[in-house]
């Protein structure tokens, strides 16, 4: 969709142009504040003759100038028309503002919203909206924006693209947030998120794109809108409501219950690189720290600097909380440091060095560099609680030496932040002053180093070394079916999967047959689709040594079963020999209804219910994202070898979860859930085997 006309209009005009506030008047007043160039700008009201003393005329038919945009002020019932009107002047977009439309909930609203999106289509007009608060073009001085806000420039460089007008607000009125574009896409029927998207990604003027999301309609073109955007590395940081699944069925398998919606959302987006934060204010904190920075950091790691002792713990303290790491200084920068800092202060990483420092300008310019010049470091965070009201004139030398040095090095200066350690830390003019040298002022620790080790992840993120696709489901059934166990393992042995061999019998001799071939100890297990949880029904039977045996441990199985599932279709006990034990792990896919399949890989056995130690990943994948899953998990250090004992077989480990992401893909349309639990893995060299399977499909079972 071309958004040229809607989004950089060389002409528009106010439709509904008032002086009374609400939406036609606070639109004017906008224009008349901040738009240098009103030659090509028109005002539009039948029952005025001025609007702020500039000409109205009575339709846009009367205007002699072509019209690339409308701003729709207007009652619902007036919109069609207007937009017929707005075709004949060469309209290509409109900002409508107008509710009564699908969120109102009603059948009425339906039919006016589907009314809209033909008229718009047949018209070719992009609509934003409807129910929207408009947009703000800073870069071309385009105010179709319909809340009044605080008179200052904001031309920067961060696009943001809300579904809540309120919420565009409140990151326009956060001091020394500067724009791009902030657009409040409202319903977003005709523009939909994914177009703005789209736009901005291609959108020179913009380095960062921030999202508010309620949802995505169009998960195809989200997608394809993500992974432009990570391959020409511009970030994306998103804010999603909705996090909760209080409305989730509980499904039949563990990876069901660990895997929601939301969780295969925040998957998808670690797949592209996204960062995903929490709240407005990590929002707005992560937007700004991002469009302040000239780069981004070459290597995720950080140095801290500090003027006390208790700053220093502190950092130290967060900083270890959420995963900072602090490389130690080398040895020429430990003792350049020395030379630099009195005697007293402690010359590590994290860096006290002391008050001193910070009323010479020269001083702190000297140890800010030899700091930046450490090759162990990529970000330099320097300590200082910038007080609204400023008592202290330590900042005055601070920001003469961070000038110095951002100055001096130019595009080769590495990221600099400052991290307050109070939330009272907003003198205004120094805030702006180190924003023009690149050097935003964080929140304190608690949210810094939230944000900063997301950054670091960022920074780690190798675009080159991911699947680019994603396997977009299109279901065909809402209708579900559990195959068998064995039947399971089939299917994935075809992919590739590490399944032994093993044998259906249906009887107790055909058993005590089996086993005297096999001759080694056995697990049996009752055959069934209908019996998803075969332990809980007496349907496993272990460690079955001798053929007698075997024949005994048939009928208990069939009688247990049949007592306790009387209902059940059982095609037979299923006997295999006993795999050796080994770390148990599970992996499982659960296709999320827009964004596909997604693997789960954790600890096994009851582990997975009881830490919920689980990574999600969308698929297809391939061993390097299987292996920032294994990295992701606290059990990591089991497989890796912890206390000494002998690593595991990760390299196995990751062939089957990219072979149970290529049966996931090839399965998407029919696939629901996976189970592979457990998945015993063995010391490096000896592989992996599947204990357990089930797989659950979308259709009719045909077997």
């Amino acid at each position: 969709m071309d958004l040229t006309k809607l989004l950089k209009p060389q002409s528009y005009a106010v439709i509904g142009a008032s002086e009374k506030e609400g939406f036609g008047g606070d639109v004017c007043r906008n224009i008349l504040a901040y738009t240098k160039n009103l030659s090509r700008i028109y005002f539009v009201n039948p029952r005025r003759e001025t609007v702020f003393d500039r000409p109205c005329y009575k339709s846009v038919l009367d205007i002699p100038d072509t019209i690339d945009m409308m701003i729709i002020c207007t009652p619902q019932k007036t919109v069609l028309s207007l937009l017929e009107e707005g075709a004949e002047k060469g309209c290509g977009g409109a900002v409508v503002y107008a509710s009564g439309y699908g969120e109102i909930g009603t059948e009425e609203g339906r039919k006016n919203e589907k009314e809209l999106l033909a008229k718009a289509e047949e018209l070719g007009i992009a609509v934003m909206g409807p129910n929207c608060a408009g947009y703000v073009n800073y870069i071309d001085d385009v105010y179709a924006f319909a809340f009044i806000s605080e008179k200052r420039d904001r031309k920067g460089s961060v696009g943001v693209i809300s579904q809540s007008g309120q919420l565009c607000l409140s990151m326009m009125d956060c001091p020394s947030m500067k724009f791009s574009y902030s657009i409040s896409a409202g319903n977003a029927k005709g523009v939909q998120m994914e177009d703005y998207m789209d736009y901005l990604v291609d959108d020179d003027n913009t380095k960062v794109i921030s999202l508010y999301l309620e949802g995505v309609k169009d998960a195809e073109k989200f997608v394809r809108v993500l992974d432009k955007a990570a391959g020409k590395k511009k970030p994306v940081v998103v804010l999603k409501a909705g996090r909760s699944n209080k409305g989730q069925a509980i499904a039949a398998s563990h990876t069901g219950s660990l895997s929601g919606s939301d969780a295969s959302f925040d998957a998808l987006l670690k797949k592209y690189g996204v960062i995903r934060v929490e709240d407005l204010e990590e929002l707005t904190a992560m937007s700004l720290l991002l469009s302040a920075i000239p780069k981004m950091p070459e290597k995720g790691t950080f140095a801290s600097m500090n003027l006390s002792g208790g700053e220093t713990t502190i950092c130290a303290d967060v900083g270890y909380l959420n995963g900072i790491n602090y490389p130690d200084f080398t040895p020429e920068t430990l003792k350049k440091l020395k030379e630099l800092l009195p005697s007293y202060a402690t010359p590590n990483n994290p860096l006290d060095m002391t008050a001193t420092p910070s009323y010479d300008s020269e001083l702190y310019a000297a140890a800010l560099e030899t700091v930046m010049d450490d090759p162990n470091i990529g970000m330099v965070l320097i300590g200082y609680t910038l007080l609204y009201e400023i008592a202290d004139p330590a900042i005055y030398y601070m920001y003469e030496g961070i000038k110095k040095v951002a100055e001096k090095r130019g595009k080769d200066c590495k990221p600099m932040a400052i991290v307050p350690f109070a939330e009272n830390t907003r003198n205004q003019e120094y805030q702006d002053k180190l924003f023009e040298l690149g050097v935003p002022v964080l929140p304190p620790p608690v949210y810094a180093f939230k944000m900063l080790k997301k950054v670091a992840d960022s920074v780690s993120f190798d675009y080159t070394n991911h699947v680019h696709t994603v396997a977009l489901p299109h279901r065909i059934s809402d209708k579900t079916y559990a195959m068998s166990e064995h039947e399971s393992k089939m299917e994935l042995k075809e992919f590739g999967v590490a399944v032994k061999d093993e044998y259906i019998v249906t009887s107790a001799e055909e058993a005590e047959k089996m086993a005297a071939e096999l001759n080694t100890a056995v697990a049996m297990k009752v055959e069934s689709s209908d019996i998803l949880h075969k332990s809980d029904v007496g349907g496993v039977l272990l460690n079955i040594t001798e053929p007698e045996a075997a024949g005994n441990a048939y009928r208990q199985i069939i009688e247990n079963v049949t007592k306790r599932c009387p209902e059940a279709n059982i095609n037979g006990v299923l006997m295999a020999p006993m795999l050796k034990s080994g770390v148990e792990m599970i992996i499982g896919v659960n296709n999320d209804p827009q964004f596909g399949p997604i693997i789960m890989v954790g600890m096994g056995g009851i582990f997975v219910e009881l830490f919920k130690d689980v990574a999600l990943y969308p698929a297809p994948l391939n061993e390097g994202e299987a292996l920032e899953m294994l990295r992701s998990l606290k059990a990591y250090k089991l497989l890796s070898g912890y206390r000494g004992k002998e690593p595991c077989d990760i390299e196995a480990l990751c062939k089957t979860i990219v072979s149970v992401g290529d049966f996931a893909a090839a399965n998407k349309d029919s696939l629901k859930e996976l189970d592979i639990n457990p998945l015993f893995v063995y010391p490096k060299g000896q592989g992996a085997g599947v204990a357990d399977a089930l797989i659950i499909k979308y259709g009719e079972n045909d077997k």
